[in-house]
């Protein structure tokens, strides 16, 4: 695994090398007043160049060309507090929604990734609308909140009207894994690397960066729900699918990814499983 990383650190080395190379060729092709032997110091390339800048004109341009104003960047208007239509969701109807699809029963019933009170959030999205709303211009805009629940390992799924405030039905589905929030790439990677089994990740990442790895904050996170595949793991990760389960692919902070394809954690039970290879 330690040699994967060198390579890919001379790969890294070697493709910066040919990048420059070809920077400098285009800066040598490209530039104005330099295309041939008399555009030397003091030949008349040089001289017509600053005859025309001393007109206002560009360099190499046509005769009475103004020079060229630099542009501006405009600022994205403001986002409003409500969209319209099939408009996005903004900022604060996410964090409206999101409030109104927890209720005390949900967040006293429920566990998050880190066995505290309350469900794991995964996502607010703008709903579909309904078979008779397709056309209509003044369809009720609708957010489904997205929860698992860590206790029962369950997928909750809250529909909010954001005209009137409502949870309008609520879904429970088990076996349904939709992709991991950045908390629990975050929580997954906290169980990897207090398991014994991440010694391997330990040493690849002080042979990238000479330092020893202790943190997720340390790692760009990736990740991948996995599931069981009979008879192609061990039996440990036989619940994955019923249970939350991740594959992380971790990278060294501006710096290589690190091969962790083999271990598998299962954040339901909070335990690391080696896959076989």
């Amino acid at each position: 695994m330690r040699e994967t990383v060198r390579r890919h650190l001379g790969k890294v080395v070697a493709g910066t090398g040919i990048a420059v190379a070809g920077t400098a060729l285009m800066v040598g092709i490209t530039l104005p007043g330099t295309a041939g032997a008399d555009d030397s110091a003091g030949g008349p390339g040089v001289a017509r160049t600053a005859e025309r800048a001393a007109q206002g004109q560009t360099p190499g341009g046509p005769e009475g060309q103004a020079a060229v104003e630099p542009g501006v960047v405009a600022e994205a208007p403001p986002e409003g507090e409500r969209g319209i239509g099939r408009d996005p969701l903004t900022d604060d109807e996410v964090d409206r929604v999101a409030g109104l699809a927890l209720n005390q029963r949900l967040i006293r019933s429920s566990e998050d990734v880190e066995g505290d009170r309350g469900p794991q959030r995964l996502g607010v999205d703008l709903a579909e609308p309904e078979a008779d709303e397709v056309d209509a211009a003044d369809a009720p805009r609708r957010a489904d909140v997205t929860f698992y629940d860590y206790r029962d390992d369950t997928l909750v799924t809250r529909t909010v009207n954001l005209d009137t405030g409502k949870v309008e039905r609520t879904l429970t589905q088990r076996g349904v894994q939709p992709p991991l929030s950045r908390a629990e790439d975050v929580e997954a990677a906290e169980i990897l690397l207090a398991d014994p089994s991440s010694a391997g990740l330990k040493a690849d990442y002080k042979d990238a960066t000479g330092r020893e790895l202790t943190s997720p904050d340390q790692l760009a996170l990736t990740s991948m729900v996995y599931g069981s595949v009979p008879g192609a793991q061990p039996a440990a990760l036989d619940a994955c699918g019923e249970h939350r389960c991740a594959r992380l692919f971790p990278k060294v902070v501006n710096g290589p990814w690190i091969d962790a394809r083999h271990l598998v954690i299962d954040l339901s039970a909070r335990k690391v499983a080696v896959l076989d290879r």
